[in-house]
């Protein structure tokens, strides 16, 4: 137990949050495809996998994302060896409601999961949520993605499910889940 105490506590203290801008969007999509590949390998096929990293990570959907100003991409970077972790993107103010971000993605490296840098990216938006005078974070999680249980562990629940057709013959089968944000 006390060895978990200290590295979480190690990836605390060397955790860097770095606000992402046009020239980083290649680094998003590798740190994307590195952690896909590892994330979705046992839930969706490697054509559903191919065609969301095309579609959702290609240059010009993530530029899309940097030019809106309620969309926000960080990278997270564990400055003890300047490696980057992997990244958040969420957009305040979603589809206009004043008091509701979205958290749309949030994916670490297989090498950074169950060291607490997970928890400590969630910390790092609730408070970057709470400056914006947000109540409330919503996500979308595949059902059958274990992620589920860690986010269930930092406050978020369910509040409904969904089947969204992407594309291509392609559907994601998600829970919708939501964090409130006590004022």
């Amino acid at each position: 137990m006390l060895h978990l105490y200290f590295l979480h506590k190690r990836i605390h203290e060397t955790m860097r949050f770095i606000k992402a801008t046009e020239k980083e969007i290649p680094l998003i999509q590798e740190l994307a495809k590195d952690s896909w590949e590892n994330a979705y390998q046992d839930i969706l096929s490697a054509g559903q996998i191919t065609y969301m990293l095309d579609t959702m990570y290609s240059y010009e959907e993530i530029l899309g994302h940097l030019q809106n100003p309620c969309y926000h991409y960080y990278l997270i970077q564990d400055q003890s060896d300047d490696r980057f972790m992997g990244f958040i993107g969420y957009e305040n103010r979603y589809e206009g409601a004043e008091d509701t971000t979205k958290l749309h993605r949030i994916y670490l490296v297989p090498g950074y999961k169950g060291k607490g840098a997970g928890k400590e990216a969630l910390e790092f938006l609730h408070g970057e949520v709470q400056k914006t005078g947000s109540g409330r974070i919503i996500l979308n999680v595949n059902k059958h993605n274990p992620a589920i249980k860690f986010y269930e562990s930092q406050g978020y629940r369910v509040y409904g499910e969904g089947i969204f057709d992407i594309g291509n013959g392609y559907f994601m089968d998600d829970y919708m889940m939501e964090f409130l944000i006590h004022k």
